[in-house]
């Protein structure tokens, strides 16, 4: 990993464990320098005796083996307890406060324009990755990964044309049922967007997140927000931001913590969609906006109140043959990675 507080770049191949070892190799060194000590892991492992833990452990052995070997792999490459780390990727369906936030600019049309802040713990800068995942008998994809987690749960582009990317929804009716990062990385095998929203609204859910997806050859933008007991799917018609909380009208009853980021940021994003301009034809401006202080969009400040920072942006153009799409680790720079049409970077 490149000591300059860059993004990574990793590929990996294999069955489902090891592309799981491999994973927990990659962030191992920063998880027991940085993950074990802090607050937030602490906050999730306290967990540990709640019934619905092991009613997701069963869950997610019996409906989605591959990704139960994954985890078993995780634990493995990490040195961890399996215990742990699978308490850790549930952490959205435990705990309403887990450190992961994200905006989203959609904006539908001919060719689909999708744009996505990764915002996250900012002790992870230069610890993540962008990365190449061949698993035996799945499908290939590339991700944005985080030290200790599978993926499936940020932004990722399938061999199939797929394009995901999730925002946190900090759910207040959290229950037992399938973690959300577990269904979040099932959905990575789906060969389509309606197959993606059958496993979403048929799958009994823990928690709550909310997905743009979108694919190669397909015109549509869809937006998905479930929780553990409602799922709602929408085409999109029109350009919209989405801060990680609920906006969809038909989840209008849910409960959930929105915090003064997320609020801030939904209104500032919907602001200058509404104002038109540069925004419409290049989603970084919106994704890069810091105009409104001390909660702006772009999130860089050691002093965030959610202990967030942006740690990439991704920007996809979805056509009918290819999708072209570019991640960058830093605001205002050329890509650190470019994707023209394929799942490697070719710059």
């Amino acid at each position: 990993m490149s000591t300059d507080n860059r993004l990574g770049y990793i590929e990996i191949a294999g069955m489902p464990r090891e592309i799981g070892l491999q994973l927990g190799r990659f962030g191992r060194d920063i998880a027991h320098r940085h993950l074990v000590h802090g607050h937030a892991w602490a906050s999730v492992l306290a967990f540990r005796a709640d019934p619905r833990v092991a009613a997701m452990r069963r869950m997610v052995e019996a409906r989605f083996p591959a990704c139960w070997a994954e985890l078993q792999g995780l634990a493995l490459g990490l040195d961890l307890p399996f215990d742990d780390v699978f308490l850790w990727n549930c952490r959205g369906d435990l705990w309403a406060f887990a450190p992961d936030g994200c905006t989203t600019v959609q904006i539908p049309g001919a060719e689909p324009l999708l744009a996505h802040n990764e915002d996250g713990d900012p002790g992870f800068r230069g610890h993540c990755a962008l990365a190449h995942i061949r698993p035996e008998g799945g499908t290939a994809f590339t991700s944005f990964v985080y030290p200790a987690s599978i993926p499936g749960h940020t932004f990722a582009v399938t061999a199939t044309g797929l394009v995901q990317t999730v925002n946190n929804i900090r759910s207040r009716g959290v229950g037992a049922g399938l973690p959300r990062m577990v269904l979040g990385r099932a959905l990575l095998d789906c060969p389509s967007i309606d197959a993606a929203i059958h496993l979403l609204e048929r799958s009994e859910r823990a928690g709550a997140f909310h997905m743009t997806l979108g694919q190669r050859g397909d015109p549509r933008l869809v937006g998905v927000e479930f929780t553990h007991e409602h799922c709602s799917t929408v085409t999109l018609d029109r350009p919209q931001c989405h801060a990680n909380h609920l906006v969809h009208a038909g989840m209008a009853g849910e409960r959930q913590v929105i915090t003064g980021s997320s609020r801030s940021r939904q209104q500032r994003g919907d602001q200058i969609i509404a104002e038109g301009g540069e925004g419409l034809r290049d989603p970084r401006a919106i994704l890069w906006d810091k105009a409104v202080a001390p909660l702006p969009i772009y999130r860089a400040q050691p002093d965030d109140p959610d202990h967030e920072n942006t740690l990439a942006t991704a920007v996809f153009h979805i056509g009918a043959n290819a999708i072209r799409w570019q991640v960058h680790d830093r605001p205002e720079e050329t890509p650190r990675f470019v994707m023209d049409g394929t799942l490697k970077p070719v710059s």
